[in-house]
Formats: structure tokens, sequence, C-alpha cells
């Protein structure tokens, strides 16, 4: 089968930094899916990774964890999906990535595609549906399908318009919840108030005069999506007694978290691939939630976060959609189809 990996990190300008290459079609043994791949999408940590390191690989690393594909075969432990099934799925991080043809996948990690939704647009849900849901009815304990429970809270989203936030602005307003997300410019503040934000204000700027200006002291949640080192003290004097904020990136500096001890507030990080990085009992809750995820798809109560489609999956559509990535300025989703 085709691939596309590397076997060093280097920058985009490189030519080995990503390229083609050739490889035996994996075999589906106990929980595993192998998957035709469809379509792709590209996210931030694939440029991180790409990037990162310092090792050398004898077997090119394959990176990508967003698809959208056909089950084309199913190990004997299977239970949730039969052949020629469309499904969607994120996958795990420690095993090789869907920027190839096939694809081995633990079923677990995977959900039935919605009907009715084109493949690119299922292709860009299923890691920030994900890290979105964990982030929100996991470890803030929200409720979705009582939204009168939230209507008197408000939640502020750091990163409005990324592939996350554009997701998690959709679920927050959904579970009713007040949104506020930040945004720079024209185009980011008029796709996040598309995608479910009630309010904007600029991360550029102090967050916690724009938050006064529009009339809230502070707020019960932050959904930190963004430079968590450089929002820190913002983030701690925003946030509500007893408040929960949770952050998908990774600091480089001490966080003080000493700025959180008098109001009693929770500080959780989320990654969508713990589930799965430590084989956790709980790894078949992804699958359920992308089940719920293709639900509310087809029920149009949210809707794909896709912005930018490329065809073709292989080395250079794959270095243009890094580009994009790297300018730190995309909107929504970068999506490449077969």
């Amino acid at each position: 089968m085709k691939a596309v990996g590397f076997k060093k990190h280097l920058m985009l300008e490189e030519e080995e930094s990503l390229f083609n290459f050739e490889q035996a079609i994996p075999e589906a043994t106990g929980h595993d899916l192998l998957i035709k791949i469809e379509a792709i999408a590209v996210n931030p940590i694939d440029v991180s990774v790409r990037l990162n390191g310092t090792e050398t690989y004898e077997t090119p690393k394959v990176l990508g964890w967003d698809a959208c594909g056909i089950v084309v075969a199913a190990g004997s432990e299977v239970s949730l999906f039969e052949e020629d099934d469309l499904v969607f799925y994120a996958g795990a991080f420690d095993r090789p990535g869907s920027n190839a043809e096939y694809q081995l996948v633990d079923e677990r990690l995977v959900g039935h595609a919605p009907h009715g939704i084109d493949i690119a647009e299922i292709a860009a849900m299923p890691l920030t549906s994900l890290t979105a849901w964990e982030s929100l009815f996991e470890k803030m304990r929200l409720e979705l399908e009582e939204p009168s429970l939230n209507q008197d809270k408000t939640i502020l989203i750091i990163n409005g318009a990324g592939g996350v936030g554009s997701i998690a602005t959709q679920l927050a307003h959904l579970a009713g919840l007040h949104v506020i997300a930040t945004a720079s410019r024209p185009e980011t503040i008029a796709w996040t108030k598309g995608h479910g934000a009630d309010q904007t204000i600029n991360h550029r700027r102090s967050m916690p005069k724009q938050l006064h200006e529009l009339g809230y002291e502070n707020v019960d949640y932050i959904l930190g999506l963004n430079d968590i080192d450089g929002h820190w003290k913002e983030i701690a004097e925003m946030i509500k007694p007893n408040g929960r904020i949770v952050s998908i990136t990774r600091n480089e500096q001490p966080l003080d978290l000493g700025l959180l001890k008098s109001k009693s507030a929770e500080f959780m990080w989320e990654w969508m691939y713990t589930k799965s990085y430590y084989q956790l009992p709980e790894m078949i809750t992804q699958h359920e939630i992308l089940e719920k995820i293709a639900a509310l798809l087809e029920q149009g109560r949210i809707k794909s976060t896709a912005n930018q489609i490329i065809d073709g999956i292989n080395a250079e559509t794959l270095k243009a959609a890094h580009a994009l990535i790297e300018t730190n300025s995309s909107i929504g989703k970068i999506v490449l189809c077969k």
C-alpha cells in the first residue's frame, strides 16, 4: 500500500520532511479493524510530531489522527462493526496513523460515520470532537442533555476558531452555557459566532478587561486551547471561585497553581490519546462519544468544522496542509480526500 511518512524530524522545506513510500498492508487481529482510508484531516499535533524530536526512524513514521474510511477486514474479537461499514476515528497516538491507504485501529476508538454527511466533513470531526467532549463532559462534568442546569453558567473558550474550538463552542452552546470565545480577526470572529459562540473577546488584548466590559466579573469554566503559558495569569484571574479549567496545550514553563488556591478552582489536562496510550478500560467511551457525535451531525444539532479541502492524499498535499497549519492562522479543519 501507499503511505506518507518521515524518518527524521525536519523543517517542511526539506525534501524528506514527508515522503511517499510503500509498505505491506497490515493484518487485522484481536479488536482491530483494517480501514481503507477515504479522507483524512490534519491537526497541529501532526506538525508538532513531525518537527519535534531527535531520533531517526528505520521504518518511516506515519502520521495522521483523523480519518473516515471503510472497514475491509476485522479481527476475531471485533463485535461493534462489520465489513463495508463507513467509520470515522482519531486512532491511537502510538500506532501508525492515517496518512496511508490502509490503517489498523482498535474498534473501541471508532464510530459509525453519520449518514447523509459528506466524507470530507466527517473526516474533520473525530479528534477535535473527542477532545472537546472529554473536556466539557468528563473533565468539567457538564451535562449535555439537560441544558437547563447550565443556563446560568458561562464558559470562556480560548481560541474559538481553531479545530477544537470550532466544535467546543457548538457543544457548550448546545449544553445551555453562555459561550464566550476568543478570536482576533474579522474572519475568525465571524466563524466563531457561526459555530456557537454568543460573544467574543480578543486574546491578543487584556482578556479580564474585555470580560468586564461585557459585564462579567469572571466565568464558571475556561477551556484553554492555546498558549497556556501566556494566558495563565489571566486565566487564574478570570475563573470563578470553585470554577473548572481545562487545557489541551502543554506548558513550557512551570504554572503557578498557587494562583488558584484562594478560589479552590480545579485545573485539569485533556489529552484525547490517554485512554488508548495507557490501554485504559474506558477506551470504549471514545466509541460511544463518536456514536453520539454522529447522531448530533445527522440531526443537524452540530455541524462539521471542515473549512479547507485538498484533493489527494500524498506527500505534496500533506506538505501543503502542514504549511497552512504552521501559519497559526488556519480556521476550522483542513481535510484531504482521495
